[in-house]
Formats: C-alpha cells, sequence, structure tokens
C-alpha cells in the first residue's frame, strides 16, 4: 500500500503540474496570463509540489493539506469544457493517496501491537 500511495501521488503531482502549464502557457481562452498564471499556480500548481513531497516524505496530513488547498478550483474545472475539467483527477487522487497512507499506518500499528502481545 506504501508503493501504491507514492506511485499514485507522485504521477497524480506531476499530471497536475503539467496540466498547469497547459493551461497558463497553451490555453487560448485567456486575455490575461498573468492573473491566471498567479492564481492557478497558488491554486493548483504548489499543491501539485506539496503533493509530490507528500508522497515522497510519506506524509499523509501533507496529502490531506494538498488535496483541501486544491479541491474548490478543481472543482470548478470541472464543469469547464475541455481537458481543464481534468484537474479534479489528481485532486481526488491526493485523498486516495491519503486514505491509503492512514489505512498503512494503522495496519502497520495494529501489526507492531500484535507482536508486542
Amino acid at each position: 500500500m506504501k508503493i501504491a500511495a507514492l506511485v499514485l501521488g507522485v504521477t497524480a503531482s506531476v499530471f497536475s503540474i503539467l496540466l498547469w502549464i497547459v493551461l497558463v502557457f497553451y490555453n487560448p481562452y485567456t486575455s490575461s496570463t498573468a492573473d491566471v498564471a498567479g492564481n492557478t499556480f497558488v491554486m493548483l500548481c504548489l499543491p501539485a509540489c506539496l503533493a509530490f513531497i507528500s508522497s515522497v516524505m510519506y506524509k499523509q496530513y501533507f496529502m490531506l493539506i494538498a488535496f483541501i488547498w486544491s479541491f474548490p478550483i478543481s472543482l470548478y474545472l470541472s464543469f469547464t469544457p475541455g481537458i481543464f475539467a481534468w484537474f479534479i483527477a489528481p485532486c481526488i487522487v491526493y485523498f486516495i493517496c491519503f486514505l491509503l497512507m492512514i489505512i498503512h499506518r494503522l495496519i502497520e500499528k495494529k501489526h507492531l501491537a500484535f507482536l508486542n502481545n
């Protein structure tokens, strides 16, 4: 489960960063890229970086923070036409990774308690 959380978290965060690059630099529908770049960097790219770090360092609460942080704008973008609706996918994967990390931690604690008795 630990490896699955690592792979899913890293993949989702890289996918989100790449999608953000497409949104900012290759989106023909935005008129002012400075506003879009700044706002979406804070709301999409930074949580993706946090999710990447969380996956590599295996810090479950950082993953939860990345999910909560990126959820509002990801939900908003999920109702838009085009590829930017895919921003909801990494956000959901952040939550799945958080759950995998929590489940793994609970199993690990239960297993260690079993070994101590």
